[in-house]
């Protein structure tokens, strides 16, 4: 065996452990798509999915994806440099205006939408200051522009939601420009950025700053254009990123900001260059979905919450720990991973798909279950899974009353 046979055998030890005791939770194989889907052959209503208006699966944009594959086929074969076609011009300048920005650019996925921007943008003379419980994506993308040679700007991190950390960092910075990166919705947590005060501090710093409103969009703001609308910020973020992969019930990435600015990063960001572009059914897919919410968003927005309110309310009455969550990203604090991955499994037999989350990607003590309530989630969905997280939380004492678990 050579040496990266070793590595990897090693460090899969936590993952054969699992397996072996039957409680490996990940990569579970979906025989259909949406919401309602089978695993196994058993029907499983999905809590973790991030279809949060619940349209992926309709007609009409099933519909619009098919049209697309007879006049595009199913990809372009290159990049958006010698395979840009109509549809993502014309979408690009459809989400600008539905964005309150001037320009928009699609990215094959969000993932590097966010790090060709922070590339892009960081050089020598930029501090990059980020929350401390930034996505993988802000992650990745400061570390890729730190390692750079002759650009690499200077890395600063600020406590979670922290405006007072943040000013510290401004102040004590030791580069001429400053990137303030922040997400809309913090996608473990579910709790919403302090974006009006992050905005007065970069403000006062003269600061830029950079919103990842992936969780945002779709189910914040009366039209369900992000966390900007909710806090009636606009204009005052230079630069917003979203993604398809969410409402947009697909895969692709929204850069927004001003022409020269979008058109820069267009010009420089690997991550856009030298991808493949965004397949068509994919555009013409959210097209029809951003049609959707022009039409509809407000309603769909306040039926979206509406169930969120009421999951909230019922899970807060059972006792359930939710941490800081003030969306309808809802995490069930098991803190304990033997609890968490037990309580998945337990729901999992009876057709509850809540999917564990453990460390590495939190700390140990703040295990939990992802719940994502949809616009898709039926009450019948809802009334049935919370009354199954009562049950096994008790069972595994998660919350009060506890009951010896049956073997």
């Amino acid at each position: 065996m050579s040496w990266i046979d070793v590595k990897a055998h090693e460090e899969l030890a936590r993952v054969r452990e699992a397996r072996e005791m039957g409680v490996y939770p990940y990569f579970r194989e979906f025989e259909t798509g949406g919401l309602h889907t089978t695993i196994a052959g058993k029907p499983i209503v999905n809590f973790s999915s991030n279809d949060y208006l619940g349209l992926t699966n309709h007609a009409k944009v099933k519909e619009a994806a098919h049209e697309a594959v007879d006049r595009f086929a199913c990809g372009l074969s290159s990049s958006r440099v010698q395979a840009t076609t109509v549809a993502h011009v014309e979408l690009e300048r459809r989400l600008a205006k539905w964005f309150g920005y001037e320009k928009a650019l699609l990215f094959t996925t969000g993932y590097q939408a966010m790090v060709g921007t922070i590339v892009s943008l960081a050089d020598k003379d930029v501090t990059l200051a980020l929350d401390n419980l930034s996505h993988a994506c802000i992650l990745d993308g400061t570390f890729l522009a730190a390692g750079v040679p002759t650009r690499q700007p200077e890395v600063r991190f600020f406590n979670h939601n922290s405006v007072k950390s943040l000013d510290r960092v401004l102040r004590t910075r030791e580069r001429k420009n400053a990137l303030v990166l922040v997400e809309g919705i913090y996608s473990l947590d579910g709790d919403t950025a302090k974006l009006a005060e992050i905005v007065e501090v970069c403000a006062a710093h003269e600061a830029v700053l950079v919103v990842d409103d992936a969780h945002g969009t779709g189910t914040l703001g009366a039209r369900g254009t992000g966390l900007v609308e909710e806090l009636d910020l606009g204009g005052k973020v230079a630069v917003l990123v979203s993604t398809f992969s969410k409402t947009f019930g697909g895969i692709g990435g929204i850069l927004l900001g001003t022409t020269e600015v979008v058109e820069h990063v267009q010009h420089q960001a690997r991550s856009f260059l030298f991808s493949a572009s965004l397949p068509v059914p994919i555009v013409a897919a959210a097209s029809t979905i951003l049609d959707m919410l022009e039409a509809d968003g407000p309603a769909m927005v306040a039926d979206l919450r509406e169930k969120a309110a009421y999951a909230r309310g019922r899970l807060i009455a059972m006792g359930f720990d939710l941490g800081h969550s003030n969306t309808h990203i809802m995490p069930v604090m098991c803190k304990d991973e033997t609890k968490t991955l037990l309580m998945h499994l337990a729901l999992l037999e009876f057709g509850v798909l809540m999917v564990p989350i453990t460390y590495p990607a939190v700390k140990k003590g703040e295990e939990r279950l992802r719940v994502n309530i949809t616009r898709g989630h039926s009450r019948e969905d809802i009334d049935r899974a919370l009354d199954l997280l009562e049950k096994f939380g008790k069972q595994f004492g998660v919350i009060g009353d506890t009951h010896p678990v049956q073997k």
